[in-house]
């Protein structure tokens, strides 16, 4: 499965992996939200919605480029910096190319939907 992340006047394209939490995520596309800074390692925003973590692992260990559900705060998680093991944090998949676009101070707006 792969998704459009719209940042700005530039396109970030990214591969999901197949299980129950990214059904879940890909069925709330389009989505168009605010994703703000954390930690300078990652941009977040609040989901509409819990996402499944039915046969989940219970944590990750994200890496560049990996997109994420954060269980506990029901949040996606987009990383430009490397972080380590994560309770609760399930791989969604990893983008493609042109992780910098997301790698700025401040919040970004973005525009997420899967390519038909």
């Amino acid at each position: 499965m792969k998704i459009n992340i719209k940042v700005g006047d530039q396109v970030v394209t990214a591969t999901l992996i197949d299980s129950k939490t990214t059904q879940d995520f890909i069925s709330l596309l389009p989505l168009t939200l605010t994703l703000e800074d954390y930690a300078r390692t990652e941009k977040v925003s609040n989901l509409p919605e819990k996402l499944s973590t039915e046969d989940a692992p219970p944590g990750s260990d994200p890496a560049v480029g990996d997109i994420a559900y954060y269980a506990p705060w029901g949040n996606l998680a987009i990383y430009y910096r490397d972080f380590g093991y994560s309770d609760g944090l399930v791989i969604l998949g990893k983008i493609d190319g042109g992780i910098e676009a997301l790698n700025v101070p401040g919040s970004v707006n973005v525009t997420i939907d899967q390519i038909q």
